[in-house]
């Protein structure tokens, strides 16, 4: 199942034809672009426009840092510049304290004022409960800038951030709520007063306030974040209500169709510096069986109108959009992370920091990873990539179910096909200890090679293993051993993840220095990595090294680190529907 230079070939140029034809049709409209602008894990967006660059912010969860900002000025090449929640400091404890894989920060609003950004969000299930934060910063380009938080008490999820032209300040949050807050020192007006119900969906949520023609619009998403999803919105002369709800609810959704893009809603509105509106929201290219979609809920841009006194009309979200003129393209974008489409190639040299793409699952142990001579130092976790689950809270069983932090780092998939592959020096001492590739969604649903020492035969010789394993709702669902040839040497051993197609993974190994005797140890399902016990998060591609539980509170024996160089990552094309992909 590997992608062989031919099929490779063939795929561009179908997938060139097929571009160059979908242009074509769309040559006399105004613009033309594709979905999802933000490809990958990149759920919940909430967007501001200052000057002449637009900003947006996703949700995390309990990734780390979290709350990624990116800063586009044309809407389809989006820069990461910052994280709003980087550094431990600013939530103390939080992460480790965090029992659940889909605990942390859920959709947060971005907002500028008065000079100021501001991101507002709440963590969940933080061990002193749920906290809300207000991140602040002049800067949105640099990590340092964003503040510590300020906390306040949120009466529910996804709080909103809206400015009055009285100066006063409003959050409403799911439910749908509304109350002052105050920004300085995070207090809430009580008790939350109920402004509406929606339209009768389930989980009324993800709320935005709006100003318009002196009309208060609260738009909202009902129906679930699953294929029920939708947009729908209510107006009010007061921002206290009560609001009408619109008679041609939802504006927005994917429900009831065959399309491509499912679980359309939650989403932000906001204007170009021409005045034009558009917006962001969720979406996942699952199609309505709704089975294969490793790379989770993704963000996707749709042009709307909006004229005086009226409500707004939101396109349909589709893989090749036609709407407004697009700002010109131009990647002059300040900050130094990398575009999101963009491909990785790090090496890792010496006193380089951790590309900004990179993230962790929760905040990671200090000095589990470093930039060495010998490229990306990686000190084993006790905790595998599943973990055991002890019952007690000791120290000791922390560390053992992934709660005190797991050496593991990865990257967002964000194209359909890909390649990503990284060259790994490893020299075992002790049994179980190993190190290895990862596609990974939660620590209860990954696809993983590693290079393991193990027993032989149950004898007292050890030996060198490649080791497969699929792990499906926290147990293993399939599992091999290939002895690693001996033919191959002692060198850097070359590991290899690729999506040959939109429905699977294979997973290879060579030698670093003859890639021409690469041999593929398994295969997996796209379902594995999708939904499952990661519904609100996708996959990342990345790397881990562990002992498998050997040691004693967080440390492992020693001679089990690992060393990683030459990370690659190549997006080759993205599907825009069930049968039509565009090159990269």
């Amino acid at each position: 199942m590997m992608i062989s230079s031919f099929a490779k070939k063939n795929l561009f140029l179908s997938c060139y034809f097929a571009l160059f034809g979908l242009l074509a049709q769309a040559k006399a409209q105004n613009s033309t672009y594709f979905n999802p602008v933000l490809p990958g894990w990149h759920s919940d967006p909430s967007c501001a426009v200052v000057d002449d660059v637009f900003y947006c912010v996703t949700s995390t969860f309990i990734s780390f840092p979290g709350l990624p900002i990116y800063a586009s000025k044309d809407l389809i090449d989006w820069k990461l510049v910052s994280h709003a929640w980087n550094r431990e400091s600013q939530l103390p404890g939080a992460s480790w304290g965090t029992p659940d894989q889909q605990n942390g920060m859920y959709a947060a609003t971005i907002r500028y004022h008065d000079d100021q950004f501001f991101v507002i969000c709440q963590y969940l299930n933080a061990p002193e409960g749920n906290i809300g934060v207000i991140f602040k910063s002049s800067d949105p380009f640099s990590n340092s800038a964003w503040s510590d938080p300020v906390r306040f008490k949120p009466s529910n999820i996804d709080p909103d951030l809206f400015w009055d032209d009285d100066g006063k300040v409003y959050s409403v949050m799911a439910g749908i709520t509304l109350q002052e807050i105050d920004l300085e020192t995070g207090d809430l007006s009580q008790p939350p007063l109920s402004v509406w119900n929606g339209t009768g969906g389930t989980y009324p949520e993800g709320p935005h306030l709006y100003k318009k023609d002196n009309w208060y619009y609260l738009m909202i998403a009902e129906g679930g974040t699953e294929l029920n999803h939708s947009i729908t919105i209510a107006r009010s002369r007061n921002i206290g209500g009560p609001y009408d709800s619109y008679a041609n609810n939802p504006i927005l959704t994917a429900r009831g169709t065959d399309g491509y893009f499912q679980t359309v809603g939650h989403g932000d509105l906001f204007q170009d510096q021409k005045g034009k509106w558009w917006g962001m929201c969720l979406s996942t290219r699952s199609g309505p069986d709704w089975t294969i979609y490793p790379m989770g809920r993704e963000a996707v841009l749709f042009p709307a109108t909006w004229n005086k006194d009226e409500w707004p009309i939101l396109q349909k979200v589709e893989g090749r959009m036609n709407g407004w003129h697009l700002p010109p393209r131009s990647r002059d974008v300040a900050g130094t992370g990398p575009f999101n489409d963009d491909p990785d190639r790090y090496d890792f040299p010496l006193h380089s920091s951790i590309p900004a793409n990179l993230v962790y699952w929760r905040v990671p142990r200090q000095g589990s990873f470093s930039i060495s001579s010998n490229g990306l130092l990686v000190v084993p976790s006790r905790s595998n990539l599943t973990g055991v689950i002890p019952a007690s809270d000791s120290d000791d069983a922390l560390a053992l179910n992934g709660r005190r932090g797991l050496s593991f780092i990865g990257r967002r998939q964000t194209h359909t096909i890909f390649d990503y592959a990284v060259d790994l020096s490893f020299s075992p001492k002790e049994i179980d200890q190993e190190a290895g590739v990862t596609i990974f969604l939660t620590q209860f649903n990954h696809v993983d090679l590693g290079l393991v020492l193990l027993e032989q035969n149950n004898t007292a010789n050890s030996s060198l293993f490649l080791r497969f394993r699929t792990i499906s709702g926290g147990s293993t669902a399939d599992s091999s051993l290939t002895p690693l040839p001996e033919r191959w040497g002692h060198g850097p051993l070359r590991l290899e993840i690729q999506a040959p197609n939109a429905t699977h993974f294979t997973l290879s190994a060579m030698p670093a220095s003859e890639p021409q005797k690469r041999i593929t140890v398994g295969a997996a399902s796209g379902s594995l990595l999708s939904g499952n016990t990661g519904p609100f998060t996708g996959s990342l591609l990345g790397i881990f090294a562990t002992c498998n539980g050997a040691g004693n509170e967080d440390s492992c024996p020693e001679g089990g680190n690992a060393y990683f160089q030459r990370w690659r990552y190549t997006g080759i094309a993205q599907y825009i529907s069930n049968d039509t992909a565009i090159p990269t």
